[in-house]
C-alpha cells in the first residue's frame, strides 16, 4: 500500500522507508515540516523577514518551484492515472456537501451571501499545493501524487469557478456577460493548472524530459518544500485575527468534517480501502489554503476571518493529520 521509495528533493525515489505503525512515529515525521512553518513564523515576528520578503518568496515558490514540481510529476503520469472517475465523483460530492453546509450555517447566522461564500470556500479548500504534496509525498511516497493532483484540479477548476460565480452574484445579483471569460482566464493563467496540463501533454508524447531540463526541474522542485513551508509560516505571522469562534468552526469543518465526508463518499462508491483512499482522506484533512485568504482580500470580504481559520487549522492539523494517517493506515 505504501510507496517503495521516498522522493529525494521532492522528485526522485530514495531508499525504502518503513510504514509508520504508531501515532508517535507519524508525528515524528510530520514535526520537521511544521518546524519549518514555525521557523518562518518566528522569522517574520522577530523582524528577520518583512511581509514583502515573504510575498516575494511565495511568488517564487508559486510560479517557479511548485510549478516545476507539478510539471515533473505530471509528465510521468497519464490523464487516466490521475483521474479515477469514481474517486473524483466521490471527492466532488463530499466537498460540495461540506461547502453547502458551511454556506448554510453562515446564512443562518445572518451573514450576507458574500461572506457565506467565503466561509464555504474556507471550509473545503486545503493547502494541497504548498503543504500537501511536499508533505504527503515525503510520508507516503511518490504514488500519492496522482490522487492529490486530481483533488487539486477539482479544487481549482470546479470550486474556484463556483466561488467566482457566487461572489459575483452576491455583488451584482446577476451573472455578467464577462463572467465566463473571467473564469476561463483565471483557469488558463493559474500556474499550477498550466504546469499540470503541460506535464500531461508532455507525457502523452512518450518522450522523456531531456537531461539538462530534467536537472533544472529537479533543482527548482527541491526548493518547493522548504520554501513553501517557510512562506506559510511567514504569511501566518503577518495576518491579523478576527472572529475566533467562527475561525474555530471553519477549522473544525476543514480538519474534521471534510475528511469525514470524503471517507463516507468513498465508502458509498465502494472505494474506502486502499492507498488512494488513504491519500484522499489525508489530503482532505489539510489546513485551509492561503489562496482563500488572497481571494477574500481581493474581494474585500472577511479576509481576517479567513486568516484566523488558516492559523487555527494549521496549528490543529498537526494533531488531526497525524490521527487521520494513523486511522487510515
Amino acid at each position: 500500500m505504501w510507496a517503495k521509495g521516498i522522493p529525494d528533493g521532492g522528485l526522485h525515489p530514495g531508499p525504502a522507508r518503513e510504514k509508520p505503525e504508531t501515532m508517535l512515529a507519524i508525528l515524528s515525521q510530520l514535526l520537521p515540516f511544521f518546524a519549518l512553518i514555525g521557523l518562518g513564523y518566528a522569522a517574520v515576528r522577530r523582524g528577520f523577514f518583512s511581509e514583502d520578503a515573504i510575498d516575494a518568496l511565495t511568488r517564487f515558490v508559486f510560479w517557479f518551484a511548485l510549478t516545476a514540481m507539478l510539471f515533473h510529476f505530471s509528465s510521468e503520469l497519464s490523464l487516466g492515472q490521475i483521474f479515477d472517475w469514481p474517486l473524483a465523483g466521490a471527492y466532488l460530492v463530499a466537498t460540495g456537501a461540506v461547502n453547502l453546509l458551511a454556506l448554510t450555517v453562515a446564512r443562518l447566522r445572518g451573514e450576507p451571501l458574500g461572506v457565506a461564500v467565503v466561509e464555504a470556500q474556507t471550509a473545503v479548500i486545503g493547502n494541497t499545493g504548498f503543504l500537501g504534496i511536499p508533505l504527503l509525498v515525503a510520508l507516503l511516497g511518490r504514488e500519492a501524487v496522482a490522487p492529490m493532483l486530481m483533488m487539486l484540479t477539482i479544487d481549482l477548476a470546479v470550486f474556484g469557478s463556483l466561488f467566482t460565480i457566487l461572489i459575483t452574484l452576491s455583488r451584482s445579483g446577476r451573472m455578467s456577460a464577462g463572467l465566463p471569460r473571467r473564469i476561463g482566464r483565471g483557469l488558463v493563467t493559474n500556474p499550477m493548472l498550466v504546469a499540470l496540463a503541460l506535464g500531461l501533454a508532455w507525457s502523452a508524447t512518450g518522450w522523456t524530459v531531456p537531461g539538462p531540463a530534467d536537472r533544472t526541474l529537479t533543482l527548482l522542485s527541491a526548493a518547493a518544500t522548504p520554501g513553501a513551508l517557510f512562506a506559510i509560516g511567514g504569511s501566518l505571522a503577518a495576518r491579523g485575527l478576527d472572529r475566533v469562534a467562527v475561525g474555530g468552526w471553519l477549522s473544525f469543518a476543514k480538519l474534521v468534517l471534510h475528511p469525514a465526508a470524503v471517507a463516507l463518499a468513498l465508502l458509498a462508491v465502494g472505494r474506502a480501502d486502499g492507498f488512494a483512499a488513504q491519500v484522499m482522506i489525508a489530503t482532505a484533512a489539510l489546513p485551509v489554503a492561503g489562496n482563500v485568504y488572497m481571494l477574500a482580500q481581493h474581494y474585500g470580504v472577511a479576509p481576517y476571518r479567513v486568516s484566523t481559520a488558516i492559523l487555527m487549522s494549521t496549528l490543529g492539523s498537526l494533531v488531526t493529520l497525524t490521527a487521520t494517517l494513523v486511522w487510515t493506515k
